[in-house]
């Protein structure tokens, strides 16, 4: 097996690492070489130098025909070479093969089969994980925690990028890079974020293994393709350039949202006319309030969520997210029960509002009687406005939101719970070009987004509402 020299050098950090290697992530585009790669690694723990006696393998992939790429790549190696034939039994009716020299026995198991229950593998491997959408996964988990009788387990991820910053794959390559820490190997490629889908530079970025075994023409005729239609776009960036994008195209591109992830400036803010949005959710969801701040042509904004801490888990796994990490991190406040108490809501935004003064706020409508019981026990005085959520009233919102965020006039500080509302908002159009936000899917959080629309629609909602241009030109009594 002749390796390329990025595969050279992945096995070399991993395997001459003082620390001695945990986990070990390698994220490259499709096609490049990983299964082979991986049936290479999961030979040399089965039948070459670090077998173990009486240790066991696994590798762990979404499906079965995935989970026996793996393993018919390993089994076709043992058959193929006269060095290792007679070295290894393998077991095609159950996806297993065994090292005879030291009883070594290697599984292939998929997420929609068998479990990982009751296996002590001291090798595991993930191939695709970046499949995973979300923070957690079950069959993810018995696979990393069933490591844990071992002194020195070691976990290989392989895959390409997930789409989002909350899914399991990103996560884990997000902790690699914050943590520094010396047992995780980590190498990435990808390409730049603002590269156009035609940059060569950025091809080999993220593929690097082309012109090797990666066909560059095949990657050219999928660039152009890309190119010429904007719904495949995403789909090329995600699984060809490696880059963590959604591979359905969202309201606004991720490279432009993260261009705006300054830091919002608080005193700055101060001096600016402030405005903000309140979403409410149903009381098992997630309630969002929004304070934008417009200082000359730049938006400073300050979000807030709200949602029940005792479900917070259930809903984890519903909407594959991380709540109890951002919980953790202090993006979002869990108010104790199963219901959002709106009252403490109430409490929260008085606070808020007194250290930022928007002179008022737009509200969606939808138990907002509720809402302002509450707002009056608290003696809130901030003056309300309703804002609807059809085309009429979202449409010039929209425009302005998407206007701020296109020239990078709105500093949101790269909120990952904003981040994800941003994420899973989707345009809805009506026949005369209205447009307003929608969800993916039904476990979809587009609240915050959805605030900020509200906070920011003020000024062209106050616009659009000003004096008649048959009153500024006289022709009427005023």
């Amino acid at each position: 097996m002749r390796l390329a020299s990025f595969e050279k050098k992945f096995i070399r950090q991993v395997y001459d690492n003082k620390p001695a290697t945990r986990r070990a992530y390698l994220s490259v585009a499709r096609k490049n070489g990983k299964t082979s790669l991986i049936a290479g690694i999961l030979l040399a723990h089965l039948v070459g130098p670090e077998a173990k006696l009486n240790s066991q393998i696994v590798s762990g992939a979404r499906s079965r025909d995935q989970a026996s790429q793996v393993y018919n790549y390993a089994a076709k190696m043992l058959q193929l070479s006269p060095k290792l034939q007679g070295l290894a039994s393998i077991v095609p009716s159950s996806k297993r093969i065994i090292g005879i020299a030291k009883n070594v026995e290697y599984r292939a198991l998929a997420a929609d089969g068998t479990t990982a229950h009751g296996l002590s593998p001291i090798l595991a491997i993930l191939d695709e994980i970046g499949q995973v959408r979300g923070p957690q996964d079950d069959f993810v988990d018995a696979i990393t925690t069933s490591q844990g009788a071992h002194a020195t387990p070691l976990l290989l991820a392989i895959s390409t990028q997930a789409p989002t910053d909350g899914d399991l794959f990103s996560i884990w390559l997000d902790d690699a890079v914050r943590s520094g820490d010396p047992r995780i190997v980590c190498h990435l490629y990808t390409a730049p974020s603002d590269c156009s889908v035609k940059d060569r530079k950025a091809w080999k970025a993220a593929n690097p293994a082309l012109g090797l075994f990666r066909s560059v023409e095949d990657v050219k005729e999928q660039a152009e393709r890309a190119a010429r239609m904007p719904s495949e776009e995403n789909t090329f960036r995600n699984l060809v350039l490696n880059q963590r994008v959604q591979l359905e195209s969202p309201f606004i591109s991720r490279s432009v949202w993260d261009s705006c992830s300054t830091e919002p400036d608080r005193e700055l803010a101060l001096d600016g006319q402030i405005l903000a949005g309140l979403d409410l959710s149903a009381r098992l969801d997630l309630t969002a309030f929004v304070v934008a701040a417009l200082v000359g042509e730049k938006w400073h904004v300050f979000p807030y969520f709200w949602t029940p801490k005792d479900t917070l888990l259930e809903r984890e796994k519903r909407d594959r997210v991380p709540y109890s990490v951002w919980v953790d991190q202090g993006f979002i406040r869990a108010i104790p029960g199963k219901a959002i108490d709106l009252e403490v809501v109430a409490q929260d935004a008085k606070d808020i509002c007194e250290e930022l003064r928007p002179a008022k706020i737009a509200y969606d409508r939808w138990r907002i009687d509720v809402m302002k019981k509450e707002f009056e026990r608290v003696a809130f005085d901030i003056p309300l406005e309703p804002f609807g959520q059809g085309m009429k009233d979202m449409s010039p919102a929209i425009d302005t939101l998407e206007a701020a965020l296109l020239n990078a006039n709105i500093a949101h500080g790269g909120n990952p719970v904003l981040t994800m509302c941003a994420a899973q908002a989707r345009i809805q159009r009506d026949a005369a070009g209205g447009r307003k936000l929608t969800k993916i899917n039904g476990t979809s959080r587009i609240d915050g987004l959805v605030a900020l629309a509200m906070a920011i629609g003020c000024v062209s909602k106050a616009e659009a509402s000003g004096p008649s241009v048959y009153e500024s030109r006289g022709l009427l009594a005023v």
